[in-house]
């Protein structure tokens, strides 16, 4: 099997980074115990670096919730769609531990498996606690994960920690029972159905106990929360702060969906997400007490391969069912793989770093201001992916200070690579708005059509950089644009139309 170009992400940082640690998750996670390192290295959900190379899946064996969210409907499946809760299939946990031995054998950069649903793993203990059981003595060489409400968590933690289960996800939007009644209707407790804010408490106080259970323990906790602008927005800072403190070890701030097609209480009552801006502002605000995520897809409940694609299509049941699996081999294969991985991981990881500091030396005396830069990439780090073919765009800040990473857009496909590319006028039109920040745009190709366009909305399209790794790419064009006096500051430009 060809191995993929690997590349490291950079550190998230408050402000850029300094010349000591711009360009590395890694430089990031360099003050973490040997011990922890390990567990995260090649995590793709607790790695940004990992998140390029290394693959997930979530099996879905959980149907039952034990609380409401007026954000959340599991109602409804499409295809084409991505959102926690979200499945096409549920499984027996027999089923699941096939479905991930098929999984694991076929893409041997799965390294991850998590329980997220479709309902709560701990509201559906049997089921969740037998799967784990039986892919830790058939598949010992994958990472157990789970993600969770936490209103069960913590008569759930020993028997957490009795399997490989060292990763543990925790949805917490609140630890203000007045805000938490807004976002819940009601928790299912002791056989009672608890409303409002006596629910909300009762789910805060479990939440928090979970945690500090699950950091004594030595497990890695990862707090998600979802950012719903006019609820919760301006408290989130106070949540980084508070799991901080109780041993969480990394915070994903995820943005509010709420379209109304979807069913849910926010979306029928015209609740809005936030922006990208908005979202950008309150991450960077939350960084300044804790590692934050900004890698996150918000996955379906039964999302299959790296971040950012899905695989499921190609193990439903009935295509599982007839394979023939033959784990033990397919495990020595994974080993030396992901071995494989990490070993050049490791070398690209210096060569990079060292273009990066010389390019930022290079900028330093620059006096202009941060830009943002979209890149169209399929993933292990570099610019290789054409412009129309595009589903989505990776946002970097570049300023004379180093290059950060920001966050995921989506937009739709402008080119499906037929003779229909020309007639999607509005779905470019759509990207380009989206990317309406961004002083430039790097991929690996662009057509004419979409170069115009994108040149009169005053984003400068490149298609120079086709196979570099990201970050000194865009340092590069960064660097360029500066020097040759075309880099405009796009906030300062926003501030004086709405003046």
């Amino acid at each position: 099997m060809e191995l993929p170009v690997l590349n490291a992400e950079p550190a998230v940082k408050k402000g850029g980074c300094s010349a000591s640690s711009c360009g590395s998750t890694d430089d990031q996670m360099n003050h973490l115990p040997d011990h922890i390192r390990e567990k995260v290295q090649n995590h793709p959900c607790y790695s940004e670096d990992a998140h390029h190379y290394f693959a997930r899946m979530h099996v879905a064996v959980a149907p039952a919730c034990n609380i409401q969210c007026h954000y959340c409907n599991r109602k409804y499946d499409c295809a084409n769609e991505s959102r926690p809760g979200v499945v096409s299939e549920l499984y027996t946990p027999e089923q699941a531990v096939r479905k991930v031995k098929a999984v694991a054998a076929t893409i041997p950069q799965m390294t991850v498996l998590g329980i997220a649903g479709p309902g709560d793993p701990l509201a559906n203990p049997e089921r969740t606690f037998a799967t784990f059981r039986m892919l830790s003595e058939q598949a010992p060489d994958i990472k157990l994960c789970v993600s969770t409400n936490g209103l069960a968590l913590p008569e759930s933690v020993e028997e957490l920690s009795k399997h490989n289960i060292d990763h543990v996800t925790i949805t917490i939007n609140t630890v203000d029972p007045d805000i938490g009644a807004e976002i819940y209707p009601w928790v299912f407790w002791k056989n009672q159905r608890i409303k409002g804010r006596a629910g909300a408490e009762i789910l805060i106080e479990q939440q928090q106990r979970g945690l500090e259970m699950l950091s004594e323990r030595g497990i890695l906790t990862k707090i998600n929360s979802v950012m719903i602008p006019g609820i919760n927005d301006k408290h989130l800072v106070e949540v980084s702060k508070i799991v901080k403190g109780k041993g969480a070890f990394l915070h994903n701030v995820m943005p509010l969906i709420a379209e109304a097609e979807h069913g849910t209480f926010y979306g029928v009552m015209g609740q809005r997400g936030p922006n990208a801006e908005e979202l950008q502002e309150l991450q960077d605000a939350c960084a300044g007490d804790m590692n934050m995520m900004r890698h996150c897809r918000q996955c379906r409940a039964d999302a299959v391969g790296l971040l950012g694609e899905d695989r499921g299509a190609e193990f439903t049941l009935d295509k599982i069912e007839a394979m023939d699996i033959d784990y033990e081999e397919a495990m020595k294969k994974r080993q030396a793989i992901q071995s494989a991985i990490l070993e050049e991981m490791t070398a690209k990881r210096v060569e990079k770093q060292e273009t990066l500091v010389q390019l930022q030396v290079e900028s330093a005396a620059l006096d202009t201001p941060p830009a943002l830069f979209a890149v169209a990439t399929q993933g292990q780090g570099v610019i290789n992916q054409h412009f129309g073919h595009a589903k989505e765009f990776l946002i970097y800040e570049a300023s004379p200070q180093g290059v950060r990473f920001i966050m995921h857009r989506k937009v739709e496909q402008y080119c499906s690579g037929d003779d229909t590319c020309g007639e999607a006028e509005s779905a470019l039109d759509l990207s380009i708005r989206t990317l309406k920040d961004c002083a430039a745009v790097l991929c690996s190709k662009i057509g004419y059509g979409p170069w115009e366009k994108l040149e009169e909305a005053g984003i400068i399209p490149n298609g120079e950089h086709a196979m570099e790794a990201i970050e000194p790419a865009v340092m590069a064009v960064y660097k360029e644009l500066a020097e040759s006096g075309r880099l405009v500051d796009k906030k300062r430009e926003a501030m004086r139309a709405v003046g």
